[in-house]
């Protein structure tokens, strides 16, 4: 990642701009070596800070992104104490002195990071009175080595780690401490966070860090420990930052875990260990795991990438699916790499995961929520998904009661979003940079400073203006650098009516230093095209955008209750339309097959419904009828594009992908060439047994996935689950009767993590008439772990073999590949 030259124009300015001394250009960053003296960003030696966040409670957001606050402190987030056991203080370790008790690890602080600032930003003094609840209970948990929050043990309750400190939920509440900071100045937040660096430095390397999850997100450690520095000048504690940075995963030297939250999250952690190594190198890892990344599994539209719960090769298709989790950890990723770079290509990425995954991923009044959503996703009910979606159990169901990690930590995807659209920037100047209605009112200027505010009118991501109004008690002048996002080429500026005198280039600023006068008015226009995307590794589906928005298929959603409380229900949806529609495009210049159509603003401020969507695209596409759901309702992967279909054309809506939550965005395209492909439907294999795990799948066995190893958790598996020490079969019928004289069985085994062995015996079985007779077997029938087992036997004649097993007592078992031949 090269950083371009900070000055790439400078204005021919225009008379107004002339008479009020004013100096307009283009730049790629602000120049981070001229000093902010108002806010807080980095001290030296860290790295200068192109971009500094602003204390919480500085942007007051309105329009939509205030409404999703509204409805996420009313809904699901705003009562989880009411829903999660989790959040029941009755002896939980995080409000206990000493830190014992029954519960507490991370879902505490999860939810506080989100729940605090939500009722920060809307000056919900309930919840604020809640928040400090848990706050008093973190600040008074400090033992007399400075460790502070869940201490019996110091062994998280979700870790093995029994007798040595688990950081891991310590590294999230320090977030929310430094959030209540922000809002109070309270000393003792900084006392413990002394004493807890202190005690963490004390700790001997070879024991310091132990475990997965503190390993996989030192990055927040190391950014905590930042912003101690920067407010105390204390630089003892950066030896801390090199430790953590010591004894983290090695992000810094490509993926190091392909865990869909890990990686969303883990990333960054080599760019801000660069603010204290000041190492160009770090920067340029962490450019390289999202650039990698994407280039595998982010062939999709929506921002995300395909992680269901952890990657798997050849599980790369819009079907795929993400975590809430990693869609806000994606975001406030990038939210941080955007202060520590000042690189605009950061806003158009969380833009991307903001307003195309993160409002699907909940329900339009934000009282429940899913685990997993995905690009194509034509059904979302509680049935399993798994093996197509890794992920066995419910992930699809809206529910406020599940979802555990993502049920406590999506919640702080609005409040960090709103607090980071605009940022403080060097020179004691302002920045633009994630457009939505609202106001900022900050310090700007030279000497004690000049408190100004500006009110921000637009509905952007729907609309194309953005007006920026002056309120100053006496003029000023600083800085003002508006973003142009990536994907506008025409945009264009007017400064008090008169159009700036430079060029705005996309992925770029304009900035604007003048003496500002109370009532000046900046005008943005985003002029928005239709753009198609071709996913060339996702079968050549398309996706359509314009501007920042991706759209979906509209699909009518009939939503259906699925148990739960009638004041917290949860919901399946299913399909009430039809949603298998390939698009029908012109060969050349197929951008112009849509139509933007504008529908009148919903009257709750509720953009992200489906039926309120106010921009609209019509099309054209036929169906295809090929293209179905499974027996478990989840989508069939794409077929390569162009695709054959003899269905009439019809003309169908698009709706903003983030809107729909049954979606269809990467499209197949419809052709009659010499290129186009039939859709074909799949080949059910006929297995049976007497018993498959609701998370695993009988097709497993004939799929074609060889195995790494017995314990081989990255491909679909059959597993008799959870019976245990009992007798139990599986069948597998051939195409046609076939002569077959051996077999190879590929045992399931995950000893060390969970309850599946080899069985204790096995043997075989061949169909003959209306019985199962047993092979001839001329060689064992082996149990050996890690490797196929062959059986030879005398050739017979069939049409289906029987393969039946006795399980070791006390233990399941299960089947990864078993070729017959």
């Amino acid at each position: 990642m090269k950083l371009p030259a900070l000055l790439t124009s400078i204005a021919v300015l225009t008379p107004a701009a002339l008479s009020a001394a004013s100096t307009v250009s283009v730049v790629a960053i602000p120049d981070p070596t001229v000093p902010n003296t108002h806010y807080l960003g980095n001290r030296a030696p860290l790295s200068p800070s192109p971009l500094i966040r602003l204390p919480i409670g500085t942007v007051a957001p309105q329009g939509w992104v205030r409404r999703q606050l509204e409805l996420q402190a009313d809904g699901w987030h705003g009562h989880l104490a009411e829903l999660s056991r989790f959040l029941n203080k009755q002896n939980n370790r995080w409000l206990s002195k000493d830190g014992t008790g029954d519960l507490g690890w991370e879902e505490e602080p999860y939810w506080l990071k989100g729940f605090q600032d939500c009722a920060v930003l809307l000056g919900r003094e309930d919840q604020l009175r809640e928040a400090r609840v848990w706050i008093e209970g973190a600040l008074n948990s400090q033992q007399a080595d400075g460790w502070f929050g869940p201490g019996e043990g110091r062994g998280g309750v979700a870790t093995g780690l029994k007798g040595r400190a688990d950081l891991w939920p310590n590294m999230v509440m320090l977030f929310c401490l430094q959030s209540y900071h922000d809002q109070t100045g309270d000393p003792r937040v900084l006392d413990l966070m002394r004493g807890y660096f202190r005690y963490l430095l004390s700790v001997p390397e070879d024991q310091f860090m132990p475990g997965y999850w503190p390993k996989m997100r030192a990055g927040d450690q190391i950014y905590s420990v930042c912003w101690f520095y920067n407010h105390t000048g204390e630089d003892w504690v950066l030896e801390l930052a090199h430790k953590s940075h010591r004894a983290a995963a090695r992000w810094d030297q490509g993926i190091a875990n392909w865990h869909n939250v890990n990686l969303a999250q883990g990333f960054r952690e080599p760019a801000v260990y660069s603010m204290v190594s000041r190492d160009r190198r770090h920067l340029d890892a962490t450019e390289y795991v999202w650039t990698k990344l994407r280039e595998i599994y982010g062939q999709v539209p929506g921002g995300m990438f395909g992680g269901d719960e952890n990657c798997r090769p050849g599980y790369t298709g819009p079907r795929q699916a993400i975590e809430t989790c990693g869609i806000v950890e994606e975001m406030l990723s990038d939210e941080i790499m955007l202060a520590i770079t000042g690189d605009l290509r950061w806003a158009d990425r969380c833009e991307n995961a903001a307003f195309n995954s993160m409002p699907a991923a909940f329900l339009p009044d934000l009282r429940g929520l899913r685990y997993l959503t995905a690009p194509n996703q034509p059904q979302s009910d509680h049935v399993s998904k798994s093996p197509g979606i890794q992920n066995g159990g419910p992930m699809y169901c809206m529910d406020p009661w599940d979802h555990r990690c993502c049920q406590h930590n999506a919640g702080h995807g609005w409040p960090y979003y709103a607090q980071h659209l605009w940022y403080a920037t060097p020179g004691n100047g302002l920045a633009a940079v994630l457009y939505a209605a609202g106001a900022v009112t900050a310090k700007v200027g030279d000497g004690p400073g000049t408190e100004v505010t500006f009110a921000e009118e637009t509905r952007y991501p729907f609309d194309e203006t953005v007006t920026l109004s002056l309120k100053t008690p006496k003029p000023v002048r600083f800085p003002l650098f508006l973003r142009v996002p990536a994907w506008c080429g025409k945009a264009v500026v007017h400064l008090n009516g008169d159009r700036v005198g430079v060029k705005p280039e996309a992925g770029k600023y304009v900035r604007i230093d003048r003496e500002w006068q109370d009532g000046d008015v900046v005008e943005l226009a985003f002029p928005m095209a239709i753009d198609l995307t071709t996913w060339t590794r996702s079968g050549h589906t398309v996706s359509v955008s314009r501007g920042p928005l991706t759209y979906s298929l509209q699909i009518a959603e009939r939503y259906e209750r699925e148990g739960r409380t009638d004041t917290w229900p949860a919901f399946d949806l299913f399909p009430d339309s039809p949603w298998n529609y390939g698009l029908e495009l012109p060969k050349h210049n197929p951008a112009r097959a849509f139509e933007v159509v504008q529908t009148d603003w919903p009257a709750d401020n509720q953009p992200w419904e489906a039926n309120a969507a106010p921009i609209r695209l019509k099309a054209h596409g036929r169906r295809i009828p090929q293209w179905q759901l499974d027996e478990r309702g989840l989508v069939m992967e794409v077929q390569p594009s162009p695709v054959r279909s003899a269905e009439p054309i019809e003309e169908i809506t698009l709706i903003p992908m983030g809107a729909a939550r049954l979606r269809i965005a990467a499209f197949p395209v419809i052709g009659d060439g010499p290129d186009a492909h039939d859709w074909e439907l799949p080949e059910i294999p006929k297995v049976r047994a007497s018993h498959c795990n609701d998370g695993d799948t009988v097709a497993a066995v004939c799929d074609g996935k060889d195995p790494a190893a017995s314990n081989d958790h990255s491909i679909p598996r059959f597993t008799w689950w959870p019976q245990r020490g009992s007798f139990e079969w599986i069948e597998q019928d051939l195409d046609a009767p076939r002569q077959v004289s051996h077999v190879a069985v590929y045992w399931f085994d995950d000893t060390g993590r969970g309850s599946c062995r080899v069985p204790a015996a096995w043997r075989l079985l061949y169909r003959d008439g209306n019985e199962w007779k047993p092979v001839v077997n001329t060689s064992e029938f082996g149990v050996a772990k890690d490797r196929f087992n062959v059986t030879t036997f005398a050739p017979v004649t069939t049409d289906a073999l029987r393969l039946e097993a006795q399980l070791q007592p006390d233990v399941s078992g299960g089947i990864l590949e078993w070729q017959i031949q």
